[in-house]
């Protein structure tokens, strides 16, 4: 059974940074591409970040690019978010997603087989 674990969320004030991370357990986590996604109350989940199974080749939303980063460890199957100047507009619950190895629609929340719960980040103004 596939497990999803995400850690790291928080309130955190305008400017600030938090770093969330994403647990794996139960697939071959090398062969999956793992993204992040956002939902904000009232909004649709939105495509934040992914990271590629090979060589972990990374793409960006246009509203976080320059200030999150992506990476990952396959050894110990884990994929971290690390957000930096912090905006009230990225408040949301975050969820760490994983699909199968691909070199396209990587922000289409439709092709990700495996999600977790979930963390919150709040960033006040």
């Amino acid at each position: 059974q596939v497990h999803l674990v995400e850690s790291g969320g928080g309130l955190v004030q305008a400017g600030g940074s938090l770093s969330l991370s994403c647990a794996a357990s139960g697939l071959t986590f090398s062969a999956y591409n793992m993204a992040w996604f956002r939902q904000a109350p009232g909004k649709e989940r939105e495509f934040v970040a992914v990271i590629r199974w090979s060589g972990g080749n990374t793409h960006f939303a246009d509203s976080v690019k320059g200030r999150f980063t992506i990476s990952r460890d396959d050894a110990k199957r884990t994929v971290s978010l690390q957000m930096n100047r912090l905006k009230p507009e990225d408040t949301a619950d975050y969820y760490c997603a994983a699909r199968g190895a691909a070199y396209d629609g990587d922000s289409d929340p439709r092709r990700y087989v495996f999600w977790g719960q979930g963390t919150q980040v709040t960033v006040s103004s």
